[in-house]
């Protein structure tokens, strides 16, 4: 039985223009141990997707799963009380921007010791010692003069540990991690990366890692399942998702990596993911495909071998495709 199980996850949101599906049929699947990458462009409901597992969307957003169970615990049907001793205790999440997600009234030892008290108990000393201890486990130095930094007294790659801190303080089972290296330089982007592995190896978690970077992927995780506008377009392990990708949008994403180049100007998608207002009919993805006819244009694709695609791609081209003009 898999730790985590979503089957059919949809968010929509009301609007003034009426209800936008932010996320469209999403399906995931991520076992204890296992390392998965949610990635996609800005706009595809990444996010979206786990704040609804998290339970941290607003009242104008409307879940809907045909499951949603962790370790075999509806998530759905429980009551709301039982839900929040699971919530950042065995599923923690690190949001993408610390300098945003850290109260900055509050020394950071206080913000971290909150999240113990409240789901694992215990004296104020007791928590101090497991802080101090964090701290310096995710390799801040002199932890204990730290415990009583405030954010805005700490750099921003320090503060992110800092939030990875606090979300294994507790230990969990599942920590999703969402774009943690956004807004950081280089050199410490790989060392957030290197804690984050060695912390899910330690710790035997189950770790999602949401990016837009391949590269990441590439070097982090086992398995990768592809958002665009909404929908799940394909999932696959991640050395066959590189070597053999099946979606067209998953494809023009691995052209566009510096390394595969082939030319001087580099491969780009062109548009940009559509929103609200501007989604074209049959296939989301159509304006921006390579490969797209009119049956793609037309008529809403449906899921083909865990890809939404009218013609998945076979060695970089679509299979199946019929003869312009011939009928789909």
């Amino acid at each position: 039985m898999s730790l985590l199980d979503v089957q059919n996850l949809t968010v929509e949101f009301a609007t003034a223009h009426g209800p936008f599906r932010a996320v469209d049929g999403v399906n995931l699947n991520v076992d204890q141990g296992e390392i998965m990458a949610i990635v996609g462009e800005s706009g595809s409901g990444k996010s979206v997707s786990m704040l609804a597992l998290m339970g941290l969307l607003p009242w104008t957003a409307k879940i809907t799963a045909d499951r949603m169970t962790f370790d075999g615990q509806d998530l759905l049907t429980m009551p709301k009380k039982a839900r929040r001793q699971i919530i950042g205790r065995d599923i923690a999440m690190i949001f993408q921007e610390p300098m945003t997600s850290l109260n900055p009234c509050f020394t950071v030892g206080y913000q971290i010791m909150e999240a113990m008290k409240k789901h694992l108990g215990g004296t104020k000393k007791e928590l101090e010692k497991r802080a101090i201890e964090l701290l310096g486990m995710v390799g801040i130095p002199a932890p204990e003069t730290r415990l009583k930094a405030y954010p805005h007294q700490m750099s921003g790659g320090m503060n992110q540990r800092v939030m990875i801190a606090m979300m294994i303080s507790c230990n969990p089972r599942l920590l999703i991690a969402d774009e943690p290296t956004t807004a950081l330089d280089v050199t410490i982007q790989a060392q957030i990366l290197e804690l984050l592995r060695e912390l899910q190896s330690k710790q035997n978690m189950a770790l999602i890692l949401i990016t837009h970077d391949m590269g990441v992927v590439a070097e982090t995780a086992q398995r990768v399942t592809v958002q665009y506008a909404g929908q799940q377009v394909e999932q696959q392990n991640v050395l066959d998702l590189f070597e053999k990708p099946r979606h067209p949008y998953t494809h023009a994403l691995l052209q566009a990596l510096p390394e595969r180049a082939t030319s001087k100007r580099l491969p780009s998608i062109p548009g940009v993911v559509p929103g609200l207002l501007d989604r074209p009919t049959g296939c989301l993805f159509n304006p921006r495909c390579n490969f797209a006819n009119e049956h793609c244009r037309a008529a809403e694709p449906a899921r083909k071998e865990g890809v939404l695609c009218h013609y998945p791609l076979m060695d970089g081209k679509p299979a199946n495709m019929p003869a312009e003009g011939a009928e789909a």
